[in-house]
């Protein structure tokens, strides 16, 4: 890409590993065609953590309780694969980009209530900001001058990245926000982006459908710590 992002924020530092988890999370898929595993259990830093190393997500399900997540097939977005068109390109040029530099901000226009099928609710921005200042939970910003016009965020263990969500108010800039996620995990050895479920908009950037089994298996590498080759042994 032309445009690097315009700064990134201290989470580029080691995260800080949380307390486990309190709770025993399944480790099978559901047992019927849904995606949902479970439910209960919380959203505090060490269950969010261990169920991401799990292959699970968290969505509000009816009467405030967590549900947690494993559809099959899973949405990805191989990284060498991201879809760039003509209008996007010229979009890349107009805006300004950054990392970790608006994280509440960005979750807070994810939650947007005037969005259709909206499920992040308070206890979701409160938990993934937790996550954000622990060093585990990113957003990528887009700018156009100094307003924020499109973003989205997520969770990065190692070489993987579980976007969460993503928002524009103009065009293109959330597809400007997904380019500029692609290229720093890219360069900063990724290895899996989960999208979790496929959309006519993110497979029209490349997303694609394998099957849990699949994913799974490539989680277990991604969720790694990183050897880069002039590592010590």
């Amino acid at each position: 890409m032309n445009e690097g992002m315009s700064g990134s924020g201290p989470q580029d530092s080691a995260p800080v590993e949380p307390e486990p988890s309190k709770w025993v999370l399944p480790s099978d898929g559901p047992t019927d065609d849904s995606a949902l595993v479970a439910i209960g259990g919380d959203l505090e830093p060490g269950t969010l953590l261990t169920a991401y190393r799990m292959g699970l997500f968290p969505m509000p399900v009816p009467r405030r309780r967590i549900g947690w997540f494993s559809p099959d097939p899973r949405g990805i977005l191989p990284l060498d694969q991201l879809v760039i068109s003509r209008s996007l390109r010229r979009s890349l040029r107009r805006y300004n980009v950054s990392r970790n530099e608006a994280f509440t901000e960005v979750v807070t226009n994810c939650a947007d209530p005037r969005r259709p099928s909206g499920w992040i609710d308070r206890s979701i921005v409160e938990a993934y900001t937790t996550l954000h200042q622990l060093g585990w939970a990113h957003s990528i910003e887009v700018w156009d001058d100094d307003r924020l016009v499109g973003g989205l965020y997520g969770v990065r263990i190692h070489g993987f990245f579980a976007g969460e969500s993503m928002f524009h108010h103009a065009t293109d800039a959330s597809k400007v926000a997904l380019v500029h996620l692609v290229d720093w995990f890219h360069n900063s050895h990724g290895k899996l982006l989960d999208v979790q479920w496929t959309t006519d908009h993110l497979s029209s950037l490349g997303a694609v459908d394998i099957a849990r089994h699949d994913y799974l298996q490539l989680l277990k590498d991604a969720v790694l710590p990183i050897t880069r080759k002039n590592d010590a042994s």
